[in-house]
């Protein structure tokens, strides 16, 4: 069913699975998402929380780019805190050695994670890092994934004000730290070179570490559904659809 990439709207189930095709509206005529609708149900952190700003760009995006619901899927909670501070103060896999919580009170033993050099070792093809405290930096980042054709991957900095304060002062020239972009001469396509970047010490560089082409996941499914359409030809595709439902009665 999903290898026909049909919009939702645009199929009407009746009785025993028969399909009746329903026009759907043109994309000129509908109405993008606003901010308010997107944050009717949104998630509640502590006062100050730096997730709070890259929410609110977040949905100052969507509505900008008049996106709706069906063309949106977002994996969050990748908001870099160095710490569990939702749930008041525990170690968690990027807290450095030696930090003390309610999990951890002699000091984390344990090197942390890298989430920059997982991500392209998991074949994501954009890997890019910010922070909540340059939030120019931050949209531009997340339009730039916006745009990239695959798996991105953004990485933000986002300090918990209540249990680990000061974590990203490094990173934030308003607190006497410095905020160093990626190279311009850095190649983006370079797996090692991008590696080596993500291998420097906290808080690192700033912007699109690796950047890829690649045949995704739909553009392949896409190729499958093209060259097996060819049986069928002469019918619609809800037409295709029912067939497929009546031969798995």
């Amino acid at each position: 069913m999903t290898s026909l990439a049909l919009p939702f709207e645009s199929l009407t189930r009746t009785g025993n699975l028969n399909l009746v095709p329903v026009p759907p509206l043109p994309e000129g005529e509908r109405k993008g998402l606003t901010k308010k609708e997107v944050a009717a149900d949104h998630p509640t952190w502590c006062p100050g929380c730096g997730d709070f700003s890259v929410l609110a760009l977040y949905f100052k995006l969507i509505e900008k780019r008049k996106m709706h619901h069906e063309k949106i899927t977002t994996v969050a909670g990748v908001m870099d805190n160095n710490v569990y501070g939702l749930t008041k103060n525990q170690t968690s896999p990027t807290s450095p050695l030696g930090y003390k919580s309610k999990t951890d009170a002699w000091g984390s033993g344990d090197r942390p994670i890298n989430p920059m050099k997982q991500a392209i070792a998991a074949g994501a093809t954009f890997v890019a890092r910010t922070t909540h405290t340059n939030p120019n930096h931050v949209l531009q980042m997340m339009e730039a994934a916006m745009d990239h054709d695959g798996f991105s991957f953004i990485e933000c900095l986002s300090e918990c004000v209540e249990f680990y304060p000061g974590a990203f002062d490094g990173a934030n020239p308003r607190k006497g730290g410095q905020f160093p972009e990626v190279p311009k001469d850095h190649d983006v396509t370079d797996e090692y070179a991008a590696y080596k970047l993500a291998e420097e010490l906290m808080p690192g560089k700033f912007g699109i570490f690796y950047k890829v082409n690649r045949p995704t996941k739909n553009a392949n499914e896409a190729k499958i559904v093209s060259t097996n359409r060819e049986k069928f030809a002469s019918l619609p595709d809800w037409q295709i659809l029912q067939k497929n439902f009546d031969r798995m009665k």
